[in-house]
C-alpha cells in the first residue's frame, strides 16, 4: 500500500475515522533523520498490507503537530480505533516502528 499523504483536512479520515491501524510519521523537508527514515516508511508500508501507512509534513501542518504533542522529529505515533495506541521518536531500525503497530 502506498504512504498515504496527510493534511489538517483529512487528518481525521485517514487517521481517526480508519477501520485499521494507522502509523503517522511527522516530518520535516529538512530533517536529515526524516530523510534517512524516508525509505524504512516507504518499505513498511508495501510489507504491512493490514496498516495504514501515512506522513504528515510539520512544517505546513504544526496544529496537527501541536495536537499530538510531537516535540521532536522524526515522530512516529501509531493510532487504533481513533487514539494513540504508541509513540516512538527519533531515526530508528525497522523492528521498533513493527512493534510500534503490533
Amino acid at each position: 500500500m502506498a504512504v498515504v499523504k496527510l493534511t489538517t483536512d483529512n487528518f481525521d479520515q485517514e487517521v481517526l475515522q480508519a477501520d485499521q491501524t494507522v502509523l503517522v510519521d511527522f516530518y520535516a523537508d529538512w530533517c536529515g533523520p526524516c530523510k534517512m527514515m524516508g525509505p524504512v516508511v516507504e518499505e513498511l508500508a508495501g510489507e504491512e498490507s493490514n496498516v495504514k501507512v501515512c506522513k504528515i509534513n510539520i512544517d505546513e501542518e504544526m496544529a496537527v503537530a501541536q495536537k499530538y504533542g510531537v516535540m521532536s522529529i522524526p515522530t512516529f505515533i501509531s493510532f487504533k480505533n481513533g487514539e494513540v495506541a504508541g509513540k516512538q521518536v527519533g531515526a530508528v531500525p525497522k523492528s521498533k516502528l513493527q512493534e510500534l503497530i503490533r
